[in-house]
């Protein structure tokens, strides 16, 4: 996804002090650095997932991070939730990272908005940012969330964790590949648990996470090869990680030529 344009490569002292790491591997560059500086990716929860995901961002030096997010740091949160620390309990999720995150870096603005994404919130949530990281833990948001994608024409990394399993994806249909319904066409509430319900180990979200991460840096960046076309899989008590290929479907209801018209308001 990353801007043709010519990126501004007027960096200060510090900033090139702070991302000299980046900056020095010849895939990035100051011109991927100043890409990443350019954008602003919406993550979608500021849960288990969306946290390694926004504490790495925010340390990569990406321009502008929304969090969405409607719910208050509980203490059950704490086991896998790596932005909050017990002194946030009771807090707004999205207030509790904005000062998290806004401490690892002051010079990433994050934007937080307190609200349940629902087909009436989603196009306008999504409208002002380039990238969309989905961490939600159930479907009915997941669909949501694709199909505002493929209305946007944005590119959409999705990661899901349960127990000791976790995967992840990238579906960029606005360049041909597949959405998350081509993955998951049929799928309702009732066919998945919730970490609450289901149990997570919480180093699992941490791994999907950062990986999720690195995904959208990729992305930004332009470098190495998009997880479009391929579902990541990885087994915990395994240790072992495959893959997934996965195609456009023709017949999907949210990417394919006969899915139903849509209309925004």
């Amino acid at each position: 996804m990353n801007d043709p344009a010519a990126p501004d490569l007027d960096f200060s002292p510090d900033e090139l002090r702070r991302y000299s790491r980046h900056i020095l591997l010849p895939q990035v560059g100051a011109i991927g650095q100043a890409r990443l500086r350019k954008a602003r990716v919406l993550l979608i929860g500021a849960g288990g997932l969306g946290s390694p995901v926004a504490l790495y961002l925010a340390a990569a030096g990406v321009g502008t991070i929304g969090l969405v997010d409607a719910d208050h740091v509980d203490l059950t949160n704490l086991q896998r939730q790596i932005v909050f620390d017990g002194s946030m309990i009771g807090t707004s999720k999205v207030e509790a990272a904005h000062r998290r995150l806004t401490a690892l870096n002051e010079e990433t603005t994050v934007i937080g908005h307190d609200v349940h994404v629902d087909s009436v919130t989603a196009d306008a949530l999504i409208a002002g940012y380039d990238l969309v990281f989905d961490g939600s833990d159930n479907f009915p948001t997941r669909q949501t969330v694709s199909d505002a994608c493929v209305r946007a024409g944005k590119t959409l990394v999705s990661g899901a964790v349960s127990q000791f399993q976790g995967q992840l994806s990238t579906f960029r249909p606005q360049f041909g590949g597949p959405c998350y319904r081509c993955l998951y066409p049929d799928m309702t509430q009732a066919d998945a648990l919730t970490c609450g319900q289901a149990g997570i180990l919480g180093s699992v979200t941490g791994v999907i996470g950062t990986l999720a991460a690195t995904e959208i840096l990729k992305e930004i960046t332009g470098v190495g090869r998009s997880l479009q076309g391929r579902v990541l899989l990885w087994d915990a008590l395994e240790g072992s990680f495959r893959y997934l290929s996965l195609e456009r479907d023709p017949h999907c209801p949210g990417c394919g030529e006969t899915r139903p018209e849509q209309h925004t308001s």
